[in-house]
């Protein structure tokens, strides 16, 4: 990876955070850059979702900073957070299945209070990145199969014209050739600009666009580094399993 030359537009900073009483993320600091992936990897209840729900404002911070965009935003109600740029795709393809194709992406550009026109521009654009949507335009969501319904989650998410993607594994339970379009497209945003957040459990498909990991184990970093730097993914595989000292 060529070296960072841009401020990131997400910084963490010793973010503590969970649910109630219960502490999932005890020491976590990475960065995001405008134009580039983070992958934030980790086994299973190493604090990967629970990091993404704090830095969008799902789950309260109890000590560290979550600066987006130069602005300390832990006091940011998850709303406010959207219409400042954040756009948060959770793990499971989260759409409307008893609404259409297009209605799910009408309703993602809803934040943004604009007029239609822009939106239906919007959507539009959505149709060229991913033009299996708009192919399935009047289709009900629900019909579709599980790799589509991911597309339509993120283009949803991008309706919102977002500058920074948080991506909560988008590869779950979809088939290795509908995953590797998934990245492509990923890839894509980056190259356009967008700075992309990725939780993944699949190593390989993470790396595949990340040009920078992060790797987590029981709610603490134990990795973080340039994605060119990794020349070796048993690297990887021993900060799983705590063999990174």
């Amino acid at each position: 990876m060529s070296e960072q030359t841009t401020t990131p537009l997400l910084s963490l900073r010793n973010v503590q955070s969970g649910y109630g009483d219960l502490r999932v993320v005890w020491d976590v600091s990475l960065d995001v850059w405008p134009g580039k992936v983070t992958a934030l990897l980790g086994r299973n209840g190493a604090g990967k979702t629970s990091t993404l729900r704090a830095i969008s404002g799902l789950n309260r911070v109890s000590a560290g900073t979550i600066e987006f965009d130069g602005r300390d935003i832990a006091k940011v109600a998850p709303h406010r957070r959207v219409r400042q740029g954040m756009a948060y795709v959770q793990e499971g393809k989260r759409v409307f299945h008893l609404q259409t194709v297009e209605q799910n992406l009408i309703l993602g550009g809803y934040v943004r209070r604009t007029r239609r026109s822009a939106v239906r521009e919007e959507v539009e654009r959505i149709y060229d990145l991913f033009p299996v949507l708009g192919a399935k335009r009047g289709l009900l969501a629900g019909a579709m199969s599980g790799g589509q319904q991911q597309m339509l989650a993120i283009g949803q998410a991008l309706m919102a014209k977002p500058t920074l993607l948080l991506l909560d594994e988008p590869s779950g339970g979809l088939a290795p050739v509908i995953v590797g379009e998934v990245m492509e497209r990923v890839s894509t945003l980056k190259e356009a600009g967008l700075a992309v957040l990725l939780v993944e459990q699949a190593v390989d498909a993470a790396m595949s666009v990340a040009d920078h990991v992060t790797v987590l184990d029981v709610g603490r970093v134990v990795m973080d580094a340039d994605a060119g730097a990794i020349d070796d993914r048993a690297v990887i595989r021993d900060a799983y399993f705590g063999r990174v000292g």
